[in-house]
């Protein structure tokens, strides 16, 4: 399944934060399975409308990054004390989408989208300043990639 392109208009996340890079994700050291336990196990944390969000890259992907776990920020819901907001830059996004069991097809989607950046690109290249994951059902996500014309 090829990528589709499509216009985000800026939106905000709450939730949980860490910074962490590409290469320690492939450690014992990992943080972004702890993250999202540490958010599924908080009080509030719903089946819907839920963002993973990769911000504050450090350069490419192999630099620090952080990610946050969180979301849609609501008008008039106060931030809980543990958590950031995180806005997420308005602009076109590349579009992968996965169905399956959760990890696995966010894993895949992002193989994919490894996969598509890896090959010479005369189309897109990446902005690296917001992407995001959008979970649109218990088994459906979609990987949102910030992107600009070559």
């Amino acid at each position: 399944m090829s990528p589709e392109i499509k216009q985000f208009a800026p939106f905000t996340v709450h939730g949980l934060q860490v910074r962490t890079t590409n290469t320690a994700e492939q450690t014992p050291q990992a943080k972004i399975g702890g993250l999202w336990g540490r958010y599924f196990s908080s009080p509030g944390a719903g089946a819907s409308g839920i963002y993973g969000v990769y911000s504050g890259y450090e350069s490419d992907w192999a630099g620090a990054f952080d990610v946050t776990a969180g979301a849609e920020a609501t008008a008039g819901v106060a931030l809980k004390p543990d958590h950031v907001s995180v806005q997420i830059e308005g602009g076109q996004y590349l579009v992968f989408h996965a169905r399956g069991a959760m990890p696995q097809a966010v894993f895949e989607a992002w193989g994919r989208v490894w996969q598509y950046f890896a090959a010479p690109r005369t189309d897109w290249q990446r902005c690296y300043v917001t992407d995001f994951e959008q979970y649109l059902s218990a088994d459906e996500v979609a990987v949102c990639i910030g992107v600009k014309p070559v």
